[in-house]
């Protein structure tokens, strides 16, 4: 295979103040991503991020060090999935919790291909391909609506009813797995998953749950409440950064979001069983996710011109991970 990729030797910033500060808020000197918001710990969500984010920014420095310390550290399971949790302890550390994150699998896979494809790396493309493998074989099934995605191995079939996460489906993601590992699992998971978000819409704003489980039908999980939270939030992000982001699919995000036109503040969630709202404002990242959707609507008419800010000292760790993702998107598909 002719190592060489049109996106990842597009052009890209220079490592820039952003990508800086978030090495110096959040990276450790071995390669551990810290989420300084929930007590230091680290998580494969957060180290494929950070690997994607050093790719972006073809810094293989960084690169090399998150991805030692995530091998070390997380693949140790007996399949080549990532645990999903490692905590700080004493003057070292351990995995809590062996159970993957299929989200987090997915982010390191991605960014491992990238790389490989960038650096003319074969190493990392097979570990990327050892990845994908285990994902298909143990995160996928079937359903009235589709190919799901299971969050994790264990704990989300119970008798018979499955909950996901919708976004847990990275779309640009899958679409470029596909792309090094041509099976047909990952086209069958884009279409089950573009299903469920046209099936999975409750409350007044016709919102997608952060939880939904499969029964009879598609609902709001009764393990988790049922909110458009902080999870569900990055959906119209995966969607517009892979070109999937129509108007149809976004106009819930929109309407949403844009009820709060010149308010105080806009809601970080909304409870989809009575439509309250939080009553805090949401994130940066947050709102830099709100900017990318109403800029990617309005681009027909070029009413909304997307400026996002950069990166603050005091910005915890996953807003600084929407922010940064967020502009990412914008850079790759063009988005002005």
């Amino acid at each position: 295979m002719v190592l060489g990729c049109a996106v990842c030797h597009a052009a890209a910033l220079a490592p820039d103040e952003d990508w800086l500060l978030f090495q110096k808020l959040y990276v450790g000197a071995e390669g551990r991503i810290i989420d300084t918001g929930n007590a230091g710990i680290s998580h494969s969500e957060g180290q494929g991020i950070g690997l994607l984010l050093a790719v972006h920014n073809k810094d293989r420095r960084a690169f090399d060090g998150i991805w030692r310390w995530t091998q070390a550290s997380l693949q140790v399971r007996d399949d080549k999935l990532l645990a999903w949790k490692w905590v700080p302890e004493g003057s070292a550390g351990r995995v809590t919790d062996k159970n993957n994150a299929t989200d987090g699998d997915l982010f390191v896979a991605w960014a491992l291909y990238r790389a490989a494809r960038l650096w003319g790396d074969a190493g990392h493309l097979k570990s990327a391909r050892e990845i994908t493998r285990d994902i298909r074989a143990k995160l996928v099934g079937q359903s009235p609506y589709g190919s799901y995605l299971l969050p994790a191995a264990q704990g989300f079939v119970k008798q018979e009813i499955v909950t996901v996460n919708l976004s847990y489906w990275v779309f640009p993601a899958l679409q470029e797995i596909k792309s090094f590992d041509p099976a047909p699992e990952w086209e069958g998971l884009i279409n089950g998953g573009l299903s469920l978000l046209r099936s999975a819409r409750f409350g007044r704003w016709q919102l997608p749950p952060d939880w939904l489980q499969l029964a009879a039908k598609p609902e709001p999980a009764h393990d988790f409440k049922a909110r458009f939270g902080h999870d569900a939030v990055r959906i119209p992000l995966y969607l517009i950064w892979a070109k999937l982001g129509t108007e149809p699919y976004l106009k819930p995000y929109n309407d949403f979001w844009g009820y709060f036109v010149g308010a105080r503040f806009v809601p970080a969630w909304s409870a989809l069983t009575d439509d309250s709202v939080d009553s805090y404002n949401a994130s940066t990242g947050i709102q830099a996710i709100v900017a990318l959707t109403r800029a990617q609507i309005s681009t027909a008419t070029k009413k909304t011109q997307l400026r996002l800010p950069k990166l603050a000292a005091d910005q915890d760790y996953y807003s600084a991970n929407l922010l940064l993702l967020t502009k990412m998107a914008a850079q790759e598909i063009n988005l002005k």
